[in-house]
């Protein structure tokens, strides 16, 4: 009888400790050892917590819970490559229009030119889009912008007040571009990560009206380059130019302020994104 008993109480205590209810938190590995205390550590020592909870070891302890990884891309690509060279071929340029070398500033911009088509066109072609490309793209050409404006306007090719408000434009943006950098760098946000270009966090999508004003500022500044060399003067189709790149420029930088679309955050996009059925 005492025997009998022993074994019924058993087995409602087994049922109760490994009811559905709990199974669908805990997984038992091991018989119940009726010597301890049940729904305590010491009565499971495999037990094993999925989702959001931690994992308890053989000593009961919580283990820390898997760190989510950071998303990472590569930005290796030839298009990349082609928009660094734009970059590094501004200092020479530069050198090339302070020692009146137009010919060569001549060649040199139509390098940028050719290149900027190309990476544009291969990373389209060949799904090599980064992050750090729509980001490298801007900055070549502001860099390039910079090199042209300041030469040509120490060498007295380019009106000192346009170059102001070129400059002016270019140098409130560049400020926003590191801020919003720090603002959308996912956690930690140390000095190592923030210029680790590999970690995507935000992507800058030109306007409308800002692609027009570079268009037309290449424009200018190409026509301003080659001007020396031409046999007649182009004083007077010059300031037309000038003008209009100028009201370009301020329309530009305020599409900026006033756009909604401009700049998008990364984690933002993936967060609205569909999920894979």
């Amino acid at each position: 009888m005492l025997k009998t008993t022993t074994s019924l109480l058993f087995r409602a205590v087994q049922r109760r400790c490994c009811r559905p209810s709990l199974l669908r938190t805990f997984h038992c590995n091991s018989p119940l050892n009726p010597r301890l205390i049940p729904n305590t550590p010491r009565s499971f020592p495999n037990l094993v917590v999925h989702r959001k909870y931690a994992t308890l070891g053989s000593t009961g302890t919580p283990q820390p819970p898997e760190t989510k990884p950071t998303p990472r891309e590569n930005i290796y690509t030839l298009p990349n490559a082609l928009t660094v060279s734009r970059i590094v071929a501004c200092p020479v340029l530069g050198w090339s229009i302070l020692q009146n070398d137009f010919t060569l500033a001549t060649t040199l911009l139509v390098y940028a030119g050719l290149t900027d088509l190309a990476d544009g066109y291969l990373a389209r072609r060949f799904n090599m889009q980064t992050v750090l490309g729509t980001i490298l793209d801007p900055a070549a050409d502001k860099t390039l912008m910079t090199t042209l404006t300041v030469t040509l306007a120490m060498q007295g090719l380019l009106p000192v007040p346009l170059a102001v408000v070129i400059l002016g434009r270019d140098v409130l943006l560049s400020f926003s571009a590191f801020y919003i950098r720090y603002t959308s760098l996912p956690e930690p946000k140390t000095f190592s990560r923030y210029w680790d270009f590999s970690i995507p966090s935000a992507e800058v999508r030109p306007t409308a009206i800002s692609k027009v004003n570079t268009a037309l500022q290449l424009g200018l500044m190409g026509v301003t380059t080659i001007s020396p060399l031409v046999p007649y003067a182009m004083g007077v189709p010059l300031q037309g130019f000038q003008w209009i790149v100028a009201t370009t420029t301020i329309w530009s930088g305020l599409s900026y302020i006033f756009s909604k679309d401009a700049v998008r955050i990364v984690s933002e996009r993936r967060q609205q994104k569909p999920p894979s059925t």
